[in-house]
C-alpha cells in the first residue's frame, strides 16, 4: 500500500532583515523532506514567504489552513509566533516552531523544537558569572524576545550577586548603533549581553569590534559579547574583521563531533551548496519536519489531536543528540552547549551538558527568582 500523502506547509522570512537564519531554517526543513521523500514517506511541502513582514503572517496562515493544511513548520521571531498562534487555535491547527526563545508559553496548538530559557539564558548566565565577570550590560532589538530575554536574564543575574549596568534596544533591522557602542564602553561591563537580530547584530559585532580597535582595546578578552541567537550564518554575514572571540550558549552548533552531526552537516552542504551553512535553528527546523513526518506515519491522519499524541512517542537521534517532545509541555528535551567563535566562522565548544535537558519554559523547577537554578544543566568541560 502506498503511503499517504499530505501537504505541509513551511514558512519562512527568506528575504527580510532576519533571512540569513530563516534561509538556513527552510533547507534544514527541506532537507528533512527530501531524506524522509528517499526512505517512502510523502509529504509535500507548501513554501510560504512571509519577508519578514509581522502583518504577513497571519494572512499566510490563514491561507494555508483554508487550503486543507493542518500543520506548519515555521517562524523565526517570537513575535511572528505570538501573530499566528490564534489563527491556529481558531481552525485546530498545529504551528511546528522550530527556533529558540524567552519561554513563558506552553500552546495547545504549538510544538516547539528550539530550546527554552533552562536550555540556554540559564546555562549561559552560570557560565558568564563563573569564568567572565558579574557585570552586564544589556543590548536587544526592540521586541518581545529582547525584553523577555532580557528580563530572564537580569533575575537570574541579581539573584546570584551578578548585576545589569544598562539596556539599550533598537528596532529589528536598524543598524544604527553607534549610540549604543558608546554606552557600553562608557559603563564598562565586565560582558555584553547580547539579544540583537539580523542585520542589526551583525552591524553591531563589526562597530563594537571597529571601535574598541581605534581605542586599542581588545575587545574578545575585555567586552566578550555573549548571546543565545548568534550562529554559524550569522558569523559569515558580521565579515573576518569581527568574527572570532564571541561566546554562544545552543544546543547545536554545526562542529560538534558525531555521526549523525557528520551526516547531517554532509547531507546538508550537498543539498545546499550555495548555503547558508548549517545553524542551530536550521537544525531546530529539520527536528521539527523529521517529528512531524513520524507523527504523520504513525497516526495514519494528519488529525491534529492523532499527531500530536504520537509526536510524544517519537524519538530522534538528532544531529544535536537524543531528541523527544514533552508530554506535558510539547517543548522539546534538547542538550545545552556554549561555544566561542573563531576566525573561521564557527565554533569552539568549551562546556557541554552530559545529555538532553528536561524543558522548562515557565521556569517552574528553579527557586524564587533563579537563585539556584536546580533545572539549570551541570556542564562539562570539552576542551
Amino acid at each position: 500500500m502506498a503511503a499517504k500523502s499530505y501537504r505541509v506547509g513551511v514558512m519562512f522570512s527568506t528575504t527580510g532583515p532576519y533571512s540569513v537564519v530563516a534561509r538556513s531554517m527552510l533547507n534544514g526543513a527541506l532537507l528533512a523532506v527530501a531524506e524522509n521523500a528517499a526512505a517512502g514517506a510523502s509529504v509535500e511541502p507548501v513554501v510560504v514567504n512571509p519577508g519578514g513582514d509581522l502583518a504577513r503572517y497571519a494572512a499566510l496562515s490563514q491561507e494555508l489552513i483554508a487550503s486543507g493544511i493542518r500543520h506548519v513548520v515555521g517562524c523565526y521571531t517570537s513575535s511572528s509566533r505570538k501573530e499566528v498562534i490564534p489563527c491556529f487555535e481558531k481552525h485546530d491547527a498545529l504551528l511546528w516552531y522550530p527556533s529558540h526563545y524567552e519561554g513563558f508559553e506552553s500552546a495547545s496548538n504549538v510544538i516547539y523544537t528550539g530550546a527554552s530559557p533552562n536550555q540556554h539564558v540559564l546555562p549561559l548566565v552560570e557560565h558568564m558569572l563563573a569564568h567572565v565577570g558579574r557585570r552586564a550590560f544589556c543590548v536587544g532589538s526592540n521586541y518581545i524576545w529582547a525584553w523577555e530575554n532580557t528580563r530572564i536574564f537580569r533575575e537570574a543575574m541579581t539573584a546570584r550577586g551578578g548585576e545589569v549596568l544598562a539596556e539599550r534596544y533598537v528596532a529589528v533591522g536598524d543598524t544604527e548603533v553607534e549610540q549604543m557602542v558608546e554606552a557600553i564602553l562608557e559603563a564598562r561591563p565586565a560582558f555584553v549581553f547580547n539579544n540583537l537580530i539580523g542585520t542589526s547584530a551583525y552591524a553591531f559585532f563589526r562597530a563594537f569590534r571597529a571601535a574598541c580597535t581605534a581605542r586599542g582595546i581588545d575587545q574578545a578578552r575585555t567586552f566578550p559579547v555573549a548571546s543565545c541567537t548568534l550562529s554559524e550564518p550569522e558569523l559569515e554575514e558580521i565579515g573576518p574583521e569581527a568574527v572570532d572571540g564571541h561566546l554562544s550558549s545552543s544546543v547545536y552548533f554545526s562542529s560538534l563531533d558525531n555521526p549523525a552531526n557528520a551526516a547531517f552537516t554532509r547531507a546538508y552542504r550537498q543539498a545546499f551548496p550555495a548555503g547558508p551553512s548549517t545553524s542551530a535553528d536550521a537544525e531546530a527546523s529539520y527536528i521539527a519536519m523529521k517529528l512531524l513526518i513520524g507523527a504523520l506515519a504513525e497516526a495514519g491522519t494528519d488529525d491534529l489531536h492523532a499527531v500530536k499524541a504520537a509526536v510524544t512517542r517519537q524519538r530522534l537521534a538528532a544531529p544535536q543528540g537524543d531528541v523527544c517532545i514533552d508530554p506535558q509541555t510539547l517543548h522539546a528535551f534538547l542538550t545545552p552547549r556554549i561555544g566561542r567563535s573563531n576566525a573561521e566562522a564557527r565554533f569552539d565548544i568549551l562546556v557541554e551538558a552530559p545529555g538532553p535537558v528536561r524543558p522548562d519554559p515557565y521556569l517552574v523547577q528553579s527557586s524564587p527568582r533563579y537563585a539556584i537554578a536546580s533545572r539549570t544543566p551541570s556542564l562539562r568541560v570539552v576542551k
